[in-house]
């Protein structure tokens, strides 16, 4: 029985094989290496991935995909089909011996920036990310300081990788066509980190806090978290807006917050929605 794309699950399945040979080029799996594919759909991406590494695990939440992928797939390689969120997940159950995962993935949509938190949250065992977005969520992934798209995204995701636009996919490619465009990221965690980051969690809420209230200066927008003595200490102009900081300047003021006492500090409304 043919399968329905599902809108609950975010379904839209790619069929363009020029985009399919484009995705395959630009990640080169090879055979030994640790793949995972993120919503492997009706297997456009899988198969090729399976074929040159000869074992791949994919994570597929849709009950009714699974056997159609184990028939047709199957027998082409080692494929481990997990049916699970990958929101719930956990990528340390498949790297051991220190191996680390290249990831593959086109995210639904609706869903896709917090899947991709969830993945930066266990970096340490991911070698890189190759991801299918809405073409907008990638914009702000590899925005600028200064850019009117550059925010929360860009700064907790460049904290922790490189991040670079491959290339766009228009909506024909997929079917059902979605309303918007997509591209095609790829995100590899920084080792060593050049900023590091002495406490992830409070300097999660700066960069929430500072977005939040993107229209004020960073004197006011982070007033709860940040003493104004920091600024000094720190060399940061707190008239500035936060979308003027760079990711350096966000981890440096974060690190000095984390050293005095505003480290206890909890902030109200720390949580702000993804478009910041």
């Amino acid at each position: 029985m043919e399968h329905h794309p599902r809108k609950r699950f975010g379904q839209n399945f790619l069929h363009d094989p020029a985009i399919i040979e484009r995705i395959h080029s630009v990640i080169g799996a090879k055979p030994g290496e640790r793949l995972l594919e993120i919503g492997p759909g009706q297997g456009a991406i899988t198969r090729g991935l399976l074929t040159a590494a000869g074992t791949l695990d994919v994570v597929e939440l849709d009950r009714d995909l699974i056997e159609p992928l184990r028939q047709r797939l199957g027998p082409l390689g080692d494929l481990r089909i997990h049916n699970v969120d990958a929101l719930k997940f956990d990528l340390r159950d498949l790297a051991s011996n220190g191996e680390r995962l290249r990831i593959v993935g086109n995210l639904p949509y609706n869903i896709s920036t917090p899947i991709l938190f969830h993945f930066l949250e266990q970096s340490d065992c991911i070698l890189d990310l190759h991801l299918m977005l809405q073409k907008e969520v990638v914009d702000r992934i590899v925005a600028d300081p200064g850019d009117k798209i550059y925010g929360r995204l860009s700064v907790m995701v460049q904290s922790v990788c490189s991040a670079s636009c491959l290339f766009r996919i228009g909506p024909g490619a997929f079917t059902p066509a979605p309303k918007v465009e997509s591209a095609f990221v790829r995100l590899r965690p920084l080792r060593p980190r050049p900023h590091p980051i002495d406490d992830p969690a409070l300097h999660a809420r700066i960069v929430a806090a500072a977005f939040g209230q993107r229209r004020k200066t960073l004197r006011n927008s982070l007033s709860k978290l940040i003493d104004q003595s920091l600024f000094e200490e720190t060399g940061i102009d707190q008239t500035l807006r936060a979308e003027n900081l760079d990711v350096a300047s966000y981890a440096r003021l974060a690190n000095a917050a984390c050293q005095s006492l505003t480290c206890g500090v909890e902030l109200d409304g720390a949580k702000t929605p993804d478009e910041s």
